[in-house]
């Protein structure tokens, strides 16, 4: 075994065991079932989600997409492929709207299936000045949570396919690492997806618990969505490991949609969430540039 391959296996049961167990802290301790957090606790979950933030816009820039303009650019050279076209960042809008599609359809069949009782709560809030369009609780804007995530209402259901719609972006950041060449850039993108995953299955499973959903059924939950990331790690690997002959094409275009997945991820839900969310701006910044920075310099000692 290569050691590029026991890195991205290191990299596999790391982000199992560690989700694992931020995913279950909520639902082990009675505090969560009774209150949203205290202050301090939403602004460091939202200066956290800032530094993800910033490391996966660093990821995002610095490695994944010029890494994938590389590979996809040689292998269109070698087929001898000329086109005006630009196909390359075509499949990177490809991976883009998959996500962005995928998420509207289960947030719709979300919408679809909620009742009107479970519905009236929210339109009750918003008409006392909670108006963020989507019950959006604004104590916790800070949260560290995508954008798409109903916190005001606490229905099992609606926290099913809150649950469902995360596993699909986890399973795209898997595959990000298990298709890259080298152990560094394993490394980099590990970072960058075990800070920004930690933080949303501990609030996940704070919004499980909220939920009145049974113990068992969190925990059986946290476990299948700790499983996304490593399933992802595992197809990219398999990819690489099975050396098809068309095996660099298939690797180059599936880097083109996990880095549109990528893009997806760090413009239109973390940075937009803890930027538009009010308070502490110039802190927000300041961490967004530190991870960042961090990538940065990582990068450029290589």
């Amino acid at each position: 075994m290569d050691y590029l391959l026991q890195v991205k296996i290191g990299a596999l049961f790391g982000l199992l065991l560690l989700t694992l167990l931020f995913g279950l802290i909520p639902a082990r301790i009675k505090w969560f079932r009774d209150t949203n957090g205290t202050e301090l606790h939403r602004t460091v979950l939202s200066l956290i989600s800032c530094f993800a933030g910033g490391v996966f816009l660093a990821a995002c820039l610095l490695d994944i997409i010029p890494d994938y303009l590389s590979d996809i650019s040689a292998e269109l050279d070698v087929r001898k492929v000329e086109t005006s076209f630009p196909l390359a960042e075509f499949i990177m809008a490809a991976g883009f709207f998959m996500v962005l599609i995928l998420e509207r359809i289960v947030l719709n069949c979300r919408e679809a299936a909620v009742s009107q009782e479970e519905r009236s709560p929210l339109l009750a809030d918003n008409r006392n000045g909670h108006g963020h369009g989507h019950g959006t609780n604004p104590d916790l804007e800070g949260s560290g949570q995508h954008v798409h995530v109903d916190f005001q209402a606490h229905s099992p259901f609606r926290s099913f396919m809150l649950f469902l719609s995360l596993s699909l972006h986890s399973v795209f950041e898997g595959l990000a690492i298990g298709l890259q060449s080298t152990d560094s850039k394993v490394l980099e993108i590990c970072i960058a997806i075990l800070v920004h995953k930690t933080i949303i299955v501990f609030s996940l499973s704070v919004k499980l618990v909220q939920s009145a959903v049974r113990p068992l059924w969190v925990a059986a939950y946290i476990s299948v969505f700790a499983m996304m990331s490593p399933i992802g790690i595992a197809i990219g690997i398999s990819v690489m490991e099975a050396k098809l002959a068309e095996g660099a094409l298939i690797q180059a275009v599936l880097e083109g949609l996990a880095a549109g997945t990528f893009i997806y991820i760090t413009f239109l839900e973390i940075l937009p969430h803890e930027l538009n969310s009010p308070g502490k701006q110039l802190l927000k910044v300041l961490f967004i540039l530190l991870g960042f920075s961090i990538m940065a310099t990582l990068t450029f000692i290589g």
